[in-house]
């Protein structure tokens, strides 16, 4: 009996190597305004207290956000919050260069309070996961299932505010914690719509389907026994998964055993016929022509070029 994965969510973001590069609170009072530069990554913020406007550089319609609200920000784009959208912002710089024991203060502080992350990725092929996202992810309070990220995002917050033994890394596991539960509340909102293999695993037969092909990836899978994973006809199992993923079967297959041959020749010396036999590959050279077709590089250009 085949053993099946059900989390390829864990595997890509295991893959991609998440890191949490900083932490910072923001302590704002009376009327406000600060712009923001584009951050590199993900950009994670949540809102413990008071409300504010979000305005996103290329996003037409601003976002209000009140207390309780999370959202994150996918792309490199500039951005300003603030209280009062006629106010002539600050740049962000003038006041977080003068944050203290990681919290920034404008005007006084004392009627809003907001606490941040910064996700950067190490593994490659972080397009897998914030090439599908929207600019912005935006999560509201009353959200079903948001009391874990409550509990995360108040021991954020106490964390920066105090002093406290292994605060740092106690910051980062919390800030890993905001990251997985807010992609968990948007794919699971009723109104959330897109393409990709995210937003397939919302799909109960087409994300048996993907965890199968994650689980055992050097298994030499066929279109017949995908479409008998997910219960459905062959026919009816492949235009559905194109329809959700953005891509055939196959070529998902394809994909994913090339971002594991990527990490694998980027993290270690394995022989590039042992990365190959082990993904399910008789030849070195067929391995390699599809490497090439889908990273762009040869195995062993991809390697020289992580090493550097």
């Amino acid at each position: 009996m085949t053993s099946v994965s059900m989390d390829p969510l864990s595997d890509v973001l295991a893959l991609l190597k998440p890191k949490s590069y900083v932490s910072l609170g923001l302590d704002a009072g009376r009327d406000w305004a600060i712009d923001f530069p584009p951050p590199q990554g993900i950009k994670f913020n949540a809102v413990l207290s008071g409300g504010c406007w979000l305005e996103v550089d290329g996003v037409a319609e601003p976002v209000r956000l009140e207390e309780g609200d999370c959202f994150l920000l996918t792309q490199s784009r500039s951005f300003r919050m603030t209280s009062d959208r006629s106010l002539e912002p600050i740049p962000a710089d003038d006041i977080y260069a003068h944050a203290k024991d990681g919290v920034a203060v404008c005007n006084g502080g004392g009627a809003f309070f907001l606490v941040g992350s910064r996700f950067g990725f190490s593994g490659a092929g972080a397009d897998l996961l914030v090439g599908i996202l929207p600019p912005v992810v935006h999560i509201r309070e009353h959200s079903d299932q948001a009391s874990v990220l409550r509990f995360a995002i108040d021991q954020m917050a106490r964390e920066l505010r105090g002093r406290h033994p292994g605060g740092f890394l106690m910051t980062e596991h919390l800030a890993h914690i905001m990251l997985m539960q807010i992609l968990r509340l948007y794919l699971a909102a009723p109104d959330t719509e897109g393409t990709g293999w995210l937003f397939a695993l919302a799909d109960r037969q087409i994300g048996m389907a993907i965890g199968a092909m994650h689980a055992e990836p050097a298994r030499r899978w066929t279109l017949q026994q995908l479409a008998a994973m997910a219960g459905m006809s062959r026919s009816s199992f492949a235009e559905r998964f194109k329809q959700k993923v953005g891509a055939a079967p196959m070529d998902y297959l394809t994909r994913w055993r090339m971002m594991l041959a990527g990490e694998r020749l980027a993290n270690s010396r394995e022989p590039i016929g042992t990365i190959a036999l082990s993904l399910g590959y008789e030849s070195e050279s067929a391995f390699s022509t599809a490497f090439k077709r889908v990273m762009a590089r040869s195995p062993r250009q991809y390697g020289r070029d992580a090493a550097e």
